[in-house]
């Protein structure tokens, strides 16, 4: 038998019904990558006989159950030589069996790095921060350092009473690592229950600003349809039905900002928050945003067939190289003071010059 390991395949928040005030980070996340991180690896013996993927790990994983093995098969995170497989799934001699999850598995303590934060706001309960493109929220798999944590981890340093690797505190919600804008940390445990019930209960407000490929008719609009990862690449998120029973209900609504012929600047504004909520739900509606190379904005989609226009295009994704997503506003209920908290954010600047470059590519035209 090979090297055991507790397998923590938690249920989502909303399918537990809330039996503890104290949420996880993973069920709060807004636009977070869909990475999967290798939490177990096992190589099946030579002389393995045939044995279901589900109990083959049942004799390799402790502190677990067969029940939850299943659920983690279920949502693809069993993988086989790579691929994702059934519950059912033989497992078969030399098979490399993997059990990946969508948070990382740490080893190492976060360590506190002197790293510049833009903080918007900071009080003795929570830190606002504005987050650029390219940096990574949470250590992980290729990303120990560098992150968001550690650089308030170092910010907090001199704080006794605060320790980065409490999980009773920290982060509430979670951005991609290449989508900027605002987050909230809290930094006292009560906090952190008030904060995540709110997001739970879906009463904060959160505005995006998105530049997506194509020209809408209408001004504004409301799209619905669960959210769960794709079955052709898991690496990104697919929409399912609101009746389907798969995936995880999710609700955008968007507005017309400005209108460029070929893009579209909107405001996208949260009911939920799923992972990759905005940029799933966009591409569904045939809107990809522009410059999002997992979902497919990393191609001319809309525009002229002339290598004048092809280099317009690749210019704009050099000035703007990530997908095109701020998260502009962030709003809530102070969890000390009871007072409605309400932050807004500029553009930043790679954004504001892919912007300026569509507004003179307009005036040219006109």
């Amino acid at each position: 038998m090979g090297t055991t390991l507790t397998l923590n395949f938690e249920m989502n928040a909303d399918e537990s019904e809330m039996n503890s005030l104290q949420l996880q980070d993973d069920e709060l996340e807004d636009e977070e990558t869909s990475q999967l991180y290798e939490h177990y690896r096992v190589v099946a013996d030579k002389n393995q006989k045939l044995l279901r993927v589900d109990k083959f790990l049942l004799d390799h994983l402790s502190n677990t159950s067969r029940n939850r093995v299943q659920k983690a098969a279920d949502a693809g995170f069993i993988m086989a030589n790579g691929r994702p497989v059934k519950r059912s799934y033989k497992v078969k001699p030399d098979d490399v069996i993997q059990v990946m999850l969508d948070r990382p598995h740490y080893e190492n303590k976060i360590s506190p790095e002197d790293i510049p934060l833009d903080i918007v706001y900071e009080d003795a309960d929570l830190m606002v921060i504005n987050k650029p493109a390219g940096m990574v929220v949470h250590p992980g798999f290729g990303n120990w350092n560098g992150t968001m944590l550690n650089a308030i981890a170092w910010h907090l340093k001199d704080k006794p009473q605060y320790d980065i690797n409490d999980p009773e505190i920290g982060l509430v919600h979670r951005i991609d690592k290449d989508t900027s804008g605002l987050l909230v940390v809290a930094k006292t445990a009560t906090a952190k229950t008030s904060l995540g019930l709110q997001f739970f209960n879906k009463t904060t407000q959160r505005e995006y600003n998105a530049l997506v490929w194509g020209n809408f008719t209408e001004n504004e609009g409301r799209i619905e349809g669960n959210i769960g990862r794709d079955p052709k690449d898991r690496m990104r998120m697919t929409i399912f039905a609101p009746d389907s029973g798969v995936g995880k209900s999710a609700v955008t609504h968007y507005e017309v900002l400005e209108r460029y012929g070929y893009t579209t600047l909107v405001k996208c504004v949260l009911e939920t928050g799923r992972t990759h909520q905005i940029r799933a739900h966009m591409r569904h509606i045939g809107h990809p945003l522009f410059c999002d190379e997992r979902y497919g904005g990393d191609q001319v989609l809309k525009g002229q067939n002339t290598a004048k226009y092809r280099q317009f295009i690749d210019n704009c994704f050099h000035l703007c190289p990530r997908q095109a997503l701020h998260a502009k506003t962030l709003g809530f209920v102070h969890p000390s003071t009871g007072q409605m908290m309400m932050f807004d954010s500029h553009l930043p600047a790679d954004f504001t010059a892919l912007l300026n470059k569509w507004r003179k590519m307009e005036e040219l035209k006109n």
